[in-house]
């Protein structure tokens, strides 16, 4: 067999081994919180499950697999894992972070982190600049997400790893909306990939779950250590879940693709349609950036209907049969979202606005269903 697989083999095989007890090939949920041992430290390698349990590290070396990884570590959410993320630091640093941003990632920043003396600068990365002109000597991470939520824009990772590496700081990146599928960050320099694998890597609106996944060893060892000691860990059932939902990852994501492609471009058609935010349009700025550092353009769109305020957003939103409203994205069923009462309420209307969030914005998150079934029900809903 060839030592390198391709990525729809690694999704049910990277990192994985059949169970040593007796041969499941599918990891066993061990649900335990202890391990006995034959004398004091005297274990096969699992001690207590907060630090170590066999379901969930083999979930993290699955995570580590399908991002062309060293480590995966596993977390109770993606929020606890950008928390880890954070707790490298320590007060008087500053972190350069996309304007366009997940507004719970924006809560954890400003809400809680910046009590802490660290200093946030939000900025828009379709220019690199921008991050260059914010840099000082108190920086340390700059935080990227791409595609970013809502707004659908692209950032550059390669041009953003070569600033960090040029001013010694750690790049971090959240790779929710693509998934490992579509887009590895490691591969073009990022130091931290970050995951909410409630999303895409878990698929079926199930779990909870969060993922970090890096290449260096004292990275790991440091991120390892703020694992166990906070204690923000997932479970082993979340994990088993977790990992079921890895090995269909390539195939749900090549039908989620195929979707949103229909989808965006209907939309992008439709006379009752402003814009549309989907990176594979022609039209879309960062297009060109999508083309060469993601395999597809995912599902994840966003669209402004012409004319409407924030009561017509939401009576589309209302109207939807096939589209659940409902938070969260990337499951196998289609949702809708009102990114400014839903998501993104915690960031003040005036810096969501900036972003281009404004409140007649519609998100939604395209699954596997019949392509045309959804938009039929775009159709009625829209009217």
């Amino acid at each position: 067999m060839k030592n390198k697989l391709r990525f729809n083999t690694i999704t049910i095989h990277g990192g994985q081994s059949h169970d040593p007890a007796y041969g499941a090939v599918m990891p066993p949920i061990y649900q335990t919180s202890t391990y006995a041992q034959t004398t004091p430290g005297g274990h096969k390698g699992f001690e207590y499950s907060r630090t170590h349990n066999p379901t969930r590290q083999a979930l993290e070396k699955s995570l580590a697999s399908i991002e062309n990884g060293k480590h995966g570590l596993a977390f109770g959410s993606g929020l606890a894992a950008i928390d880890a993320v954070l707790k490298l630091l320590e007060p008087g640093d500053e972190v350069i972070s996309t304007n366009d941003l997940y507004g719970g990632s924006y809560r954890l920043f400003t809400k809680i982190f910046e009590g802490f003396g660290i200093k946030f600068h939000f900025v828009g990365m379709s220019d690199v600049n921008e991050i260059t002109n914010a840099i000082n000597k108190k920086t340390k991470l700059i935080w990227v997400e791409t595609p970013t939520n809502p707004m659908m824009n692209v950032v550059d990772i390669k041009a953003v790893s070569v600033i960090a590496k040029k001013h010694q700081l750690l790049l971090a990146v959240d790779n929710t909306f693509a998934s490992p599928h579509l887009q590895q960050p490691l591969n073009f320099g990022a130091d931290i990939v970050m995951h909410s694998a409630t999303k895409y890597i878990g698929g079926h609106s199930d779990v909870v779950l969060g993922a970090l996944i890096v290449n260096d060893d004292n990275l790991a060892e440091r991120l390892f250590f703020i694992q166990n000691a906070s204690g923000a860990v997932c479970g082993p059932m979340d994990s088993f879940l977790t990992l079921r939902g890895i090995k269909t990852l390539h195939v749900r994501m090549q039908r989620h693709c195929e979707n949103g492609k229909i989808i965006a471009e209907y939309l992008n058609k439709h006379p009752k349609i402003e814009k549309v935010y989907w990176p594979g349009l022609e039209e879309h700025p960062n297009h060109a950036i999508a083309k060469t550092q993601m395999r597809d353009f995912g599902g994840m769109l966003s669209f402004i209907p012409k004319g409407a305020d924030f009561d017509a957003a939401i009576k589309i939103i209302e109207n939807l049969k096939l589209f659940t409203l409902a938070e969260s994205l990337g499951g196998v069923e289609s949702l809708a979202g009102h990114p400014a009462s839903m998501t993104h309420a915690s960031i003040p209307k005036k810096e969501r606005e900036k972003s281009g969030v404004v409140d007649s914005l519609i998100r939604l998150s395209v699954g596997i269903e019949d392509g045309q079934d959804l938009i039929e029900d775009l159709e009625q809903a829209i009217g």
